[in-house]
């Protein structure tokens, strides 16, 4: 059975539905009060952040049926203790995350289990049949009892430790990786190997459930953090990049290939651009926790080439000849 603790939120104001609201009312306002709250959208915002924990503790909660349930039975009866997922002494479990199948475990698919906790056995009292309990002692689970005439007195507990239990394991990813998605196979540190088809456009620190792939049928929430790229630099929502040129395709300007996250794309060079300057490629950068994409920011660098052949080096001392641009002159003109 999960953890209880004494219940302080109506779960079912805090996200604003009703008490008999459908899963899918919750779904809905749950995912409209994410984006309201979520720390991306509402940096160094404490308040937002303790809301968005909220909703999501009361999402866990709602949105699964026996904890649904337990939670009716338990906050309306006013008993005020409430079901909680194991990591609700941080702050509401696991934010935003997504549910994925595609699970394969060795060359068997991996299927979810719901382990149910046993029903109470029923005791024979002459020939009337009746169900007895003892109280918890010392939060230890009822202790079952079975009499029998003519048998001795049969003792059955049960314990804890083979209730569902959710657990979190971190798997780290390359930039195209994360953002293009695909099968992906981790090693959990229990030995257990798995094959996971993951989602495109995965962002840092999100969290993804993997159904009864957690201890005893418990979920497993994968932690995903994105690896820091050696080209481009993520900004936000955009993506920057450095792109050398040649001193003649600044000059000239033309079409140039850009690497994307999408692959090669051609981008037009103005001419008389300088080191430093910057273009931009609407609509290239990583999408965003609501699908949108930002802009892939091109960071112009002039690079002077060191092997030059010797026609070059003539037609270089033609231009030089000719050239009209005179860098110095001011500077000459302040010394002399």
């Amino acid at each position: 059975m999960q953890n209880l603790r004494t219940a302080v939120i109506n779960y079912y104001e805090l996200l604003g539905v009703a008490s008999n609201a459908s899963p899918e009312e919750i779904k809905k306002e749950f995912r409209r009060l994410a984006r309201r709250y979520h720390p991306d959208l509402n940096p160094d915002d404490k308040q937002a952040e303790e809301q968005f924990k909220q909703i999501n503790e009361a999402y866990d909660v709602l949105s699964d049926d026996i904890k649904r349930q337990q939670y009716d039975n338990q906050f309306f009866a006013g008993r005020r203790r409430l079901v909680r997922s194991p990591n609700s002494n941080r702050g509401g479990g696991f934010p935003f995350a997504k549910d994925i199948g595609g699970i394969w475990q060795g060359n068997k698919s991996a299927k979810s289990t719901n382990n149910k906790p046993p029903s109470n056995q029923t005791a024979i009292n002459g020939n009337r049949p009746s169900t007895t309990k003892r109280p918890p002692i010392n939060n230890r689970p009822p202790v079952n009892t079975d009499f029998r005439p003519g048998n001795a007195k049969t003792v059955k507990s049960f314990s804890v430790s083979n209730q569902p239990k959710d657990i979190e394991a971190k798997l780290s990813l390359p930039l195209q990786k994360a953002y293009q998605g695909g099968r992906e196979r981790i090693r959990l540190e229990d030995g257990r190997s798995l094959e996971v088809d993951m989602p495109p456009a995965m962002y840092h620190g999100q969290k993804i459930r993997l159904k009864g792939q957690g201890i005893k049928g418990g979920d497993l929430y994968l932690k995903i953090l994105i690896k820091s790229d050696p080209f481009f630099q993520i900004e936000g929502s955009d993506i920057a990049c450095e792109i050398p040129l040649s001193p003649s395709e600044a000059i000239i300007g033309g079409a140039i290939e850009i690497p994307t996250i999408d692959g090669l794309v051609k981008m037009n060079v103005p001419a008389g651009v300088k080191s430093g300057d910057r273009l931009k490629l609407a609509n290239k950068g990583y999408p965003n926790i609501r699908g949108q994409r930002g802009d892939q920011l091109v960071i112009l660098q002039i690079v002077i080439p060191t092997d030059v052949s010797d026609a070059e080096k003539e037609l270089y001392a033609q231009i030089r000849e000719i050239e009209t641009f005179k860098p110095r002159n001011k500077l000459i003109d302040d010394f002399s």
